[in-house]
């Protein structure tokens, strides 16, 4: 599953919302207005991946996809959501609305088993994001 992190400019300050949100009101999940119809193919072993910046950056495994409200009562979907972000080979994605299905062969690899470059961890994310841009990383 694709999702835009709306609002949410760097993966520190999305870590930052869900610890918040974990503390608050477990279990940690997403709230989003429709329910997946392929929940079953989601929930095996799927993962939901996170745009941020205009970057796919980020994915997290999906644990469970509940009936769940908005604080005005209003019934919506929970993506319940292991808490561990995992990084991804960053690709641009264009804005759009919702969340959309990825299928496997189409998400991006984990970072961690691909050879990042060195320091990169200790650069700016708005440096890395241009450096993305340009193509470099």
């Amino acid at each position: 599953m694709l999702k835009l992190s709306v609002g949410v400019k760097e993966v520190a300050q999305l870590r930052a919302i869900q610890t918040l949100r974990a503390a608050a009101d477990p279990p940690l999940r997403h709230q989003t207005r429709m329910m997946p119809k392929r929940r079953d193919d989601i929930l095996d072993g799927g993962s939901i991946f996170w745009v941020i910046g205009g970057f796919v950056q980020l994915r997290q495994r999906l644990l469970d996809i509940i009936e769940d409200r908005w604080d005005d009562g209003t019934p919506c979907a929970g993506l319940v959501l292991d808490p561990v972000l995992v990084p991804v080979e960053a690709r641009p994605v264009k804005a759009f609305q919702g969340w959309r299905y990825l299928d496997a062969a189409s998400a991006p690899p984990d970072v961690a088993g691909m050879r990042e470059a060195p320091g990169a961890q200790a650069m700016p994310e708005a440096m890395l994001r241009e450096l993305r841009t340009l193509g470099l990383m």
